[in-house]
């Protein structure tokens, strides 16, 4: 039944551990983690990251690398006495994963291999087409981008699945209006079904808070607070490199302080669109406006007028519940719009003792691709290797 539906349980035997349902061990998986964050990083380094014994780092080390997991390189130089040390990486070959992220207006589509390099992006418009159109095209896309980088169906490891709406169980999320068909569904069977493939689902601003985490803000910053500007507005909290999910797996659903009328001048780029439309700009999707984005369009300027009060409680109680190092500026909105945004902060501080509490880093995400198609792809390795 769709409610007992478990992305683990259908992980390809290949990748597994010999006669285990994991793909990594718990130590494994400290490893790995080690190795993601340091590229490089050599051997005889790694043992002293761990609370391992230098004779299991090596045994584990030698059990990955037989598994074609982990590659050893060229011994690092200048890595300390005796003999010299391998350096560690990730084997991208190993395996490779799709990341699907379901949007209002276009569906972003991201094939990423074990080690994080993109092979390949692709992206569907989603405009008058039914579910059932959208997923056959993107499954098209996904096929071509195998083909066209040469991609073997051996080493597909499974898909992660982004779509913008809160979670309600299992795979179910309830999405927004344009993307009613999509709500309330059991998702993960239907993408498994599609891909003959694991598929992990996740909210899509989430999605993009784990690529910022590890590929942006979040290879220098621990703890941090993504805004997820779309059609809707979310986003996702990290706390020490991880993503925070809460009781009922909806952290960052930060529409969800805005009463009724709050609502409507929360920062959503449907509200922004609509304005620029009605001042005669045409603009047909937040896709178009992100790629044509012109700060002087009428519209704009009051928009911003009506969201910064919202904004600003939003920022501050942030800062005051979350306490992050950083606010990061991602989704969907266009890099200039959210400088503009930012440069209208105000933090509610009250100086004891002439001493101000810190307050968080404001930081415009430099991931110029689809960050959620992006962090989706690498969600079944998250959930599994690292």
């Amino acid at each position: 039944m769709a409610d007992f539906y478990v992305a683990e349980a259908l992980i390809p035997e290949r990748f597994l551990r010999t006669d285990e349902a994991l793909v990594v061990s718990s130590n494994e998986r400290k490893l790995l983690q080690l190795i993601w964050r340091h590229p490089g990083m050599s051997r005889s380094e790694i043992t002293g990251h761990t609370d391992l014994t230098q004779q299991s780092v090596h045994r584990i080390l030698d059990q990955l690398s037989e598994r074609g997991i982990v590659q050893l390189g060229e011994a690092k130089p200048g890595a300390g006495r005796g003999q010299p040390s391998p350096m560690l990486r990730l084997n991208g070959s190993h395996a490779y994963a799709c990341g699907i992220s379901v949007n209002t207006d276009i569906i972003g589509i991201c094939i990423l291999d074990l080690a994080g390099k993109i092979l390949g992006e692709s992206e569907v418009l989603l405009r008058e087409l039914t579910m059932a159109q959208a997923l056959n095209l993107v499954k098209q896309e996904v096929t071509e981008l195998q083909r066209r980088n040469g991609l073997s169906p051996a080493q597909f490891f499974g898909v992660g699945f982004g779509i913008a709406g809160y979670h309600i169980d299992g795979t179910r999320h309830n999405a927004p209006l344009p993307l009613h068909e999509w709500s309330l569904i059991e998702l993960g069977p239907i993408i498994s079904s599609l891909f003959d493939r694991p598929a992990w689902v996740i909210n899509a601003g989430k999605a993009g808070a784990v690529a910022e985490s590890m590929f942006g803000a979040g290879r220098f910053i621990r703890h941090f607070a993504y805004l997820s500007f779309n059609y809707g507005f979310g986003g996702g909290v990290i706390t020490d490199g991880e993503l925070m999910h809460g009781g009922n797996g909806n952290a960052g659903e930060f529409s969800g302080m805005f009463d009724s009328e709050e609502t409507k001048r929360r920062p959503a780029l449907q509200y922004l669109i609509d304005r620029l439309n009605r001042n005669g700009v045409n603009v047909p999707s937040i896709h178009y406006m992100r790629r044509h984005f012109d700060c002087d369009w009428p519209g704009v300027a009051e928009w911003l007028d009506d969201v910064t009060p919202a904004y600003n409680r939003l920022v501050n109680a942030l800062r005051a519940v979350v306490d992050p190092q950083a606010i990061v500026f991602g989704g969907q909105i266009p890099p200039d719009l959210a400088q503009m945004l930012a440069e209208r902060t105000r933090i509610f501080d009250r100086p004891r003792y002439g001493i101000h509490r810190p307050h968080p880093k404001l930081i415009v995400s430099e991931i110029s691709t689809d960050a959620s198609a992006m962090g989706a792809a690498v969600i079944p390795f998250r959930r599994t290797f690292y």
